[in-house]
C-alpha cells in the first residue's frame, strides 16, 4: 500500500479555501485519501456544514482522530508573503491558512495511518471524525456528529484531537482537559428622560454597572487540580446613546466566563441570575434581562493508561516527555468527551490564525511519525 506524504496532502488541503462555513472541496480531499487506504467514509451534512466520519475495521478498540478542515479568514492578503491558499513551501517551511490549525495535523494523521497499514491492519479499528465547523459557531459540526454517532450506537474507545497543542517544540505539551466557556448578555431596560430631571427617568446604566462590578469582584475559585482559576471578563458595554443630555432607555453588557471543573454552567448561570435579581431589586423602574449561551463544559481526562500511552509515544518518537496541560481556549474535545477519553496533541500553534501561518516540513513529517508511534503503542496495549 502506498504511503501518503503529509506535506503534499497538507498542500492539497490548504489549496481549498475552506473558510468557515465554506467547504470548497476540502472534505473531498480528505475522503479521497482515506478511501484510497480502505476506510469506509460517511459524509454527514448538517445545515450547510460538511462533516465526515471514516472508519477502518469493525472490531474494538476504536481509536479515533478528530480534526477540522475549516479555517479562519486570512485577513489582509496583501500582508502575506505568498497567497494564503497557495500552499507554498519556502526554505523547508509550508505556508498557508490552516498549515498549523489544523490541516497539517489532519495530513499528518492520514500519513501515519498509511504507514501503519503498510505494515498490516491494526488489532482494532481506526477512525477519523472531521468537521467543517470548528472555527465557527460549532452548531452543525462535531456536536451534531457526536449526537448522531451516539444515537446509532457507534463506539469510540479513545480520541486524539489534532489541535496545535504544542507550545514551543513539537510534542512538548498535551492538552488533557479544557476549561468550560459560557457567554451572558444582560440587557437593562429603563425609561428615557432628560439628564436634568432624573426623577422622571429610570437610568438603566446604574444597575448594570453595579451588577458588573459585583460580578467582577467575586472570586469564583482558587483553581482546581490541574486547572487555573476560573475567570469572568466583561467583553462589551453598549448604550448606543449619541446625546449628552439624554438618559438612555436601554443598556446592554456582555461577559464571558472560563471555568474549571469546580463549576458547571448551570451553577454559574444560577449565580448570575441571583446577582441579576439582586441588582434589579435595588433599582425600581429598571428591568434586567439575561441570556446565557454555553459553548462547552469543563472536562478532564485523568492521567491513566491512555494518557500514559500517548506520553510514551512522544518519548519514543521525539525523545521528550510532554507537559500535561489544561490551558488555552476551547476545542471540539469538549464535545467528544461525552463519548470517550480525549486529549489534544498536534503541531506548534504559534502562527495559527496569523499572517503567514506556517509549519516546518520537518515538523509535519515528525508529527506523522509521532502519530504512527501512538497508533502502534495504543493497539499494542489495548488491542
Amino acid at each position: 500500500m502506498a504511503q501518503i506524504d503529509p506535506v503534499e496532502l497538507a498542500k492539497a488541503l490548504i489549496r481549498r479555501p475552506s473558510v468557515t462555513p465554506r467547504d470548497e472541496g476540502a472534505m473531498d480531499v480528505v475522503q479521497q485519501a482515506l478511501e484510497g487506504l480502505g476506510f469506509s467514509c460517511r459524509r454527514m451534512r448538517f445545515g450547510e456544514i460538511e462533516n465526515l466520519y471514516a472508519r477502518l475495521g469493525t472490531q474494538g478498540p476504536n481509536l479515533c482522530f478528530a480534526g477540522h478542515t475549516d479555517v479562519v479568514p486570512p485577513g489582509e492578503t496583501d500582508a502575506w508573503t505568498s497567497g494564503p491558499f497557495e500552499g507554498e513551501v519556502r526554505d523547508g517551511v509550508l505556508y498557508g491558512r490552516g498549515a498549523a490549525d489544523m490541516k497539517g495535523g489532519i495530513a499528518a494523521f492520514i500519513s501515519a495511518a498509511s504507514q501503519v497499514l503498510a505494515s498490516g491492519a491494526p488489532r482494532g479499528s481506526l477512525s477519523l471524525l472531521i468537521t467543517g465547523d470548528e472555527e465557527g459557531v460549532a452548531t452543525h459540526g462535531t456536536r451534531r456528529v457526536v449526537e448522531a454517532l451516539m444515537a446509532q450506537g457507534e463506539k469510540i474507545d479513545a480520541c486524539v484531537v489534532g489541535e496545535p497543542s504544542s507550545a514551543e517544540t513539537l510534542g512538548d505539551m498535551i492538552k488533557i482537559g479544557r476549561r468550560g466557556s459560557m457567554n451572558a448578555e444582560i440587557a437593562a431596560h429603563g425609561r428615557q428622560g432628560h439628564v436634568a430631571y432624573p426623577h422622571r427617568a429610570a437610568n438603566p446604566v446604574r444597575p448594570l454597572v453595579r451588577l458588573l462590578d459585583r460580578l467582577q469582584a467575586h472570586r469564583l475559585d482558587d483553581g482546581y487540580p490541574q486547572f487555573q482559576p476560573s475567570n469572568l471578563e466583561v467583553t462589551s458595554i453598549d448604550v448606543g446613546n449619541p446625546a449628552t443630555n439624554v438618559i438612555p432607555a436601554r443598556a446592554v453588557a456582555r461577559l464571558n466566563i472560563r471555568f474549571n471543573p469546580a463549576h458547571t454552567s448551570a451553577t454559574l448561570a444560577d449565580w448570575l441570575d441571583a446577582e441579576r435579581a439582586r441588582a434589579e431589586a435595588d433599582f425600581p423602574g429598571v428591568k434586567l434581562e439575561m441570556k446565557v449561551h454555553v459553548s462547552g463544559e469543563a472536562f478532564l481526562t485523568e492521567p491513566g493508561p491512555f494518557v500514559e500511552t500517548v506520553v510514551e509515544a512522544c518519548e519514543s518518537a521525539l525523545g521528550r516527555r510532554p507537559e500535561l496541560s489544561t490551558t488555552g481556549g476551547t476545542s471540539d474535545a469538549r464535545l467528544i468527551c461525552r463519548m470517550c477519553p480525549v486529549l489534544e496533541l498536534g503541531l506548534v500553534g504559534k502562527s495559527m490564525h496569523g499572517v503567514d501561518e506556517h509549519v516546518p516540513e520537518t515538523d509535519l513529517r515528525a508529527l506523522a511519525g509521532l502519530y504512527r508511534a501512538l497508533i502502534d503503542r495504543y493497539f499494542a496495549r489495548f488491542g
